[in-house]
């Protein structure tokens, strides 16, 4: 379902459809981490991914045009591009254990060792909670931050743009339209 939602995002031309089917490969990518067990993850992508992302490209599209332009430009490079990325990420995970693997360094090195250190140094109950809130406070406090000046920078470009319509509505003179009956 992520790749049918992922190719109609790439073959729809109305921006609002393709908001729409960004939000669902959301939610859809969030139930895929449910089933990893990482409900952690997939709670922050339910939230940023669907929510908060899709009500800032919704507000987006209030503002612009409903449809994308047609590209005048050869779409080769961008293609090009990707599959080298693509192509660079596949080369780099090869040599990756698999997955679940009980013998890996997580499993072996830093599991065990958060999971012994977090009643003392801690003292919260939920692993998750505690490696989140404490160990990766500042990741989470960084995340934070950098979602709370996104939706900082889209008020100040929408009030911009309510600005600048007022000006030019100020700018355009009654008394110069003429009557052409």
């Amino acid at each position: 379902m992520l790749i049918v939602t992922a190719l109609s995002v790439v073959k729809t031309r109305s921006l609002f459809a393709i908001v729409a089917l960004s939000g669902v490969f959301s939610l859809l990518s969030a139930l895929l981490f449910i089933t990893w067990d990482a409900v952690d993850v997939a709670f922050t992508e339910a939230a940023v991914g669907a929510g908060i992302s899709t009500v800032l490209m919704l507000g987006t599209i209030a503002l612009t045009s409903r449809t994308e332009k047609q590209s005048q430009r050869s779409n080769l490079l961008p293609l090009v591009a990707v599959i080298l990325t693509g192509a660079v990420m596949v080369y780099g995970t090869l040599d990756m254990p698999k997955f679940g693997s009980p013998d890996t360094p997580v499993q072996t090195h830093v599991g065990p060792d958060y999971l012994k250190r977090i009643p003392d140094d801690i003292h919260v109950p939920n692993a998750v909670t505690a490696i989140l809130a404490s160990y990766r406070g500042y990741d989470t406090l960084g995340e934070t931050a950098v979602v709370f000046a996104a939706g900082i920078g889209v008020l100040m470009l929408i009030s911009g743009l309510r600005r600048r319509r007022m000006d030019d509505n100020a700018d355009e003179d009654p008394s110069d339209k003429r009557d052409t009956t």
